[in-house]
Formats: structure tokens, C-alpha cells, sequence
């Protein structure tokens, strides 16, 4: 294998342990200064003072989340590397005091009476949502000192267990014979080979995962079940939330409403994805398609953009919008086109929300991929418009569709899978049981026109988020889906269309989800609305068959 390239991080920290010890003086002081504020907390306290603390509280964030950045992406770059595992454990410890010592200001901030809440909301200018928010959970939160001992239990409880599932999956090798000889690989190497030209390298790769996963399944399952276990006891046994999927529907701002509405026009319309697959197998030639071969790549034309022409392509595509610096690797195939367009949307979005402050400068989660994937969507109807020859047109439909199937329909499924292995684990159940539900779940999904071979009962077991971030899913297929729908807005509206929308990046989180999507008339409860993104997909499925 060869060895991985290493990131630049010294614009963050230039010498980790002596930047490390800097810091913790810095901000020891600070949060001490905070500290002294408890005692001038109160109903009555003038608003200047109660900003006096959040000016304070956001500079100590600001610095802590520096050593938290450093430390995850150092770990992330070779999780191995016992000086960057031994870091990130340092920081997470000392993130956990932090919190500790500042948790006095959420617990008062939760318990202040509307009135005197809402007299210093109206003065509390951009950290409004920021303190909605912290109200939001006061349902679920528990006294001081329970609080204090989950955030402690924490550092050695469930992030050290996802750590663990990090460190064991990205240590894993494969084996795969290519080009005559036997190579062994990292899982990244081994992905490349799920779009390889040969059926029969598409199918080893896959054959492969799951055989290195399936080895490791009693060590990784009960990782999983420790998690939602502890997930169960703190959510519903101590906080006592309605569900397990009602944490992340209150962490991301989003009615119940919803997300059931968005879970269930997903499932009823898996048969558009089905009916494209089976396009997709004709188009491929491939006799009956499989689960190992839907991202089989399309033969007859394969395309070479230089990166002067893909520049001046995506910088076309952002007319009227905004077109700020990214750095990116890129090979010059209509795939690294496609993500110039994605970071450069990531790139607009940070642009136009910088102004706001550490705690409502970044999108929740359902709407964080809005600007890239838009920028996607730009793109691709510009390359279409652009393009006379008809395999290539082919080629390009049938790369956004195995994206949107990959966003929308594949992430619904797996939070379809997480509700029921957090039921089945709460119920005491097996993983012979999580392993048939995934595996009928993935069979309902595809139907008769994808066959899904045994091997991807494992599957589930080789997806970061359902560990380390329950029920994150979801907002890929919303953020997608609402794309779509945005995307059709500015087809309609045009020109006017872009101040309205440059104006929902620019909030960042600085609003609700739902109220920001309001102002485009958006209703996120309704199962209409997001029907519509699936007529937008089965659109395309169409464009795709009239240039078969």
C-alpha cells in the first residue's frame, strides 16, 4: 500500500504539545473569568451584562474547537499515530472540564421565565437561535451534577467507544487480485474498484468488504449495541425522550412531522430508483443487475475536462452567485468536475454566513448541504445543455442518478434499518436478527429488478454514521431532496429568484430550519412537497430513456 499523503495543519496549531499548553493557559483563564459571572446571573440582570457573557463564552468556543479540530483531523490522517491518538484524548478531556465549568450558564439560561428570557432575546442580536436552542432541551435536561458526569463519562464512554470502531475499521486490509497480481489495500483503494469497467473486479471488491467485515462482526456488532444501549438509557431512560430518533429530529430542528413525512415518500417512491436500474443494466449491458454492480460505470464515453475548461465551466454555472477560493485534487473526469462545483457551493455558503458568530455561523444539519449540492445541480444542466453527443448525455444522466440514489434513497434506508435495530436491540435481540432486518430491508428497497447477493448483510456494518451519529442520515436525503425542489424555484423564478436564496445561505444557523424554508413557501410537513423532488428524479429517469 502506499503511504498516505499528510495534511498541513499549522494554520490551525503550529506545534501541537507547545500550542497545546499556550492554550489551555488562555483559555483556563477566560473560562475562570466566566466563571465569575455566576454570581451576577440573575432575572433582572441588564442585557449588556448577559452579552458580556456570551461575547466570553463564544471566544472560549472558538479556542476549544481550534484544539478540537486539530486533533480530530490529525487522528483522522493516520488513526494509528499514537502522539495524534494520545492528543485527541488530551483535548476531548479538556473539552469535557470546559463544558463542565461553563454548564452553569445553560442550566439558568433553561429555567429564566419567559418574560425576562424573552426581554433579553430581543437584545441578544445574532445569538438568538443560538439561545432558542439551548431553551429547546430544557425538557431533557438533568440537574448540574448529573450533567457533569455524563459530559466526564462521555470522553471515556461513548467517544471512546466510537473511537475505538474508527480505529479497528480504517486499520482493516484487503486482498484483491488486479492486473494479475494479489494487492493489498486500504478500504479506500478497494472502493475504487466498486466502479470498475470489469464485472467481475465491481463484484471481488465487494466480495471482499464484507468478507473483512463479516470476520470482525462479533467485535464491531457489539460496539454497535453497546452504543445504542448507552444512546437508549441517556435519551429515553434519563432524559426521556419519546423515541430514539426524536434526539436527532430536536438536535436538527425538525418537527417529527416531518421527518415521517420525508421517511415515508421516500419508501413509496423506491420503485422510480428500481425502474432506473433496470434502464441502467440495458444501458450497461449488464443481463440482470446486482447489488455489487449499480455503480457499474458507463462504457461508451468517458470524457476529459482540463482544469482551465472545468473552472471556467463551474465559474459559468455560478454566474450571479458568488465564486470564492477551494483547494481540491482533481484527475479531470466529469466526476471531479462535479465536485469543484460541490466545495466551491461549500465555499458560498461559509462566504455568505461568515458574519455570524461561532454559535449560528454554521447551516443545522438538513441544511448544510443546500449551497454545494445546488451548485451540483447548476452544473449538470449546464454540461447536458452544453453536450451534443449522445453517450455522453447518456453518461452524465447516469452519473447524477447514481448520486441521487446514493443521497436520497440509500441514506432513508439506512435510518429505516436504525429504528429498527435500536427496537431490536432494546428488545434484547441478536445479530442474526440486525443482520435479516438490514438484508430485508435492503431486498424491499431494490425490489425484482436489483438482486442483493447474502454478502450485504454486513453491509450496515460498514457505515460510520450509524455508530457514531444516530439517525444522521436523513438529512442527506433532505437537504437533497429540498435541493431539488429549490432548483425547480429557480428554473421558474430566474434572476429573481437568487437574491431570496442568497439570503437562506447567508443565515447560516441563524434560524430554524422550517421558518427559513418558509419564506419560499416551503412546508417541510407536507408529504407533497417532498413528492415533488421524487417527480423532479423520475424526470431524469425519463431524459435518460428518450436518449437511450
Amino acid at each position: 500500500m502506499e503511504k498516505s499523503p499528510t495534511w498541513n495543519l499549522k494554520d490551525l496549531l503550529s506545534a501541537p504539545v507547545r500550542d497545546l499548553d499556550v492554550l489551555q493557559k488562555e483559555v483556563d483563564d477566560q473560562v475562570q473569568r466566566f466563571e465569575g459571572l455566576r454570581e451576577r446571573l440573575s432575572s433582572e440582570m441588564p442585557a449588556e451584562t448577559f452579552l458580556e457573557a456570551l461575547r466570553l463564552a463564544e471566544t472560549i468556543t472558538r479556542s476549544a474547537s481550534k484544539l478540537g479540530a486539530y486533533a480530530y483531523l490529525w487522528f483522522s490522517e493516520n488513526t494509528k499515530d499514537q502522539r495524534a491518538r494520545s492528543f485527541k484524548a488530551t483535548v476531548e478531556e479538556l473539552q469535557a472540564g470546559l463544558a463542565n465549568r461553563m454548564l452553569f450558564f445553560d442550566l439558568w439560561w433553561q429555567k429564566l421565565d419567559e418574560a425576562n428570557a424573552g426581554r433579553l432575546l430581543a437584545a441578544s442580536g445574532d445569538y438568538a437561535y443560538h439561545l432558542e436552542t439551548i431553551r429547546r432541551f430544557k425538557d431533557h435536561t438533568l440537574s448540574e451534577p448529573e450533567e457533569k458526569v455524563i459530559n466526564v463519562k462521555s470522553v471515556t464512554g461513548r467517544q471512546a467507544v466510537v473511537g475505538l470502531y474508527d480505529i479497528l475499521t480504517s486499520g482493516l486490509t484487503y486482498h484483491v487480485k488486479a492486473k494479475g497480481r494479489v494487492r493489498k489495500l486500504t478500504r479506500e483503494d478497494l472502493m475504487v474498484y466498486v466502479r470498475d469497467p470489469d464485472a467481475r473486479m465491481r463484484e471481488a471488491a465487494y466480495r471482499e468488504l464484507y468478507r473483512v467485515f463479516a470476520q470482525n462482526a462479533d467485535v464491531i456488532g457489539d460496539i454497535y449495541k453497546t452504543l445504542v444501549l448507552d444512546w437508549k438509557q441517556e435519551n429515553l431512560g434519563l432524559r426521556k425522550h419519546r423515541s430514539p430518533i426524536a434526539v436527532r429530529n430536536l438536535l436538527n430542528d425538525i418537527p417529527e412531522q416531518a421527518v415521517e413525512a420525508l421517511l415515508s415518500v421516500c419508501a413509496r417512491n423506491a420503485g422510480i430508483f428500481q425502474d432506473y436500474f433496470r434502464l441502467k443494466a440495458r444501458l450497461c449491458r449488464i443481463k440482470k443487475m446486482s447489488r455489487f454492480h449499480i455503480y457499474a460505470p458507463f462504457r461508451e464515453a468517458r470524457k476529459q475536462y482540463a482544469f482551465k475548461t472545468a473552472s471556467a465551466m463551474v465559474l459559468e454555472a455560478y454566474h450571479g452567485f458568488l465564486t470564492p477560493y477551494v483547494l481540491l485534487n482533481f484527475k479531470g473526469d466529469v466526476r471531479d468536475v462535479a465536485t469543484l462545483a460541490h466545495e466551491l457551493g461549500h465555499a458560498v455558503h461559509g462566504m455568505l454566513a461568515a458574519d455570524h458568530s461561532v454559535f449560528t455561523f454554521h447551516a443545522t444539519l438538513p441544511l448544510a448541504e443546500t449551497a454545494s449540492v445546488f451548485g451540483e445541480r447548476i452544473l449538470s444542466d449546464a454540461l447536458m445543455a452544453g453536450e451534443r453527443n449522445k453517450a455522453v448525455k447518456q453518461s452524465l444522466l447516469i452519473r447524477q442518478l447514481d448520486d441521487v440514489y446514493a443521497t436520497i434513497l440509500r441514506q432513508a434506508y439506512f435510518v429505516r434499518f436504525e429504528r429498527e435495530a435500536h427496537r431490536i436491540i432494546g428488545e434484547g435481540g441478536t445479530m442474526d436478527d440486525l443482520c435479516r432486518v438490514y438484508l430485508a430491508e435492503l431486498r424491499q428497497q431494490f425490489g425484482r429488478a436489483v438482486a442483493v447477493p447474502d454478502e450485504f448483510r454486513w453491509e450496515w456494518l460498514s457505515i460510520p454514521h450509524i455508530f457514531a451519529s444516530p439517525f444522521y442520515c436523513y438529512a442527506y436525503s433532505f437537504g437533497n431532496l429540498l435541493v431539488l425542489a429549490l432548483y425547480g424555484l429557480y428554473k421558474t423564478q430566474g434572476e429573481s429568484f437568487v437574491p431570496r436564496y442568497l439570503s437562506l445561505l447567508a443565515a447560516g444557523g441563524s434560524r430554524a430550519p422550517e421558518s427559513l424554508l418558509k419564506d419560499f413557501g416551503v412546508d417541510i410537513r407536507s408529504e407533497a412537497f417532498w413528492q415533488a423532488g421524487f417527480d423532479t428524479i423520475k424526470g431524469m429517469v425519463r431524459e435518460l430513456e428518450a436518449v437511450a
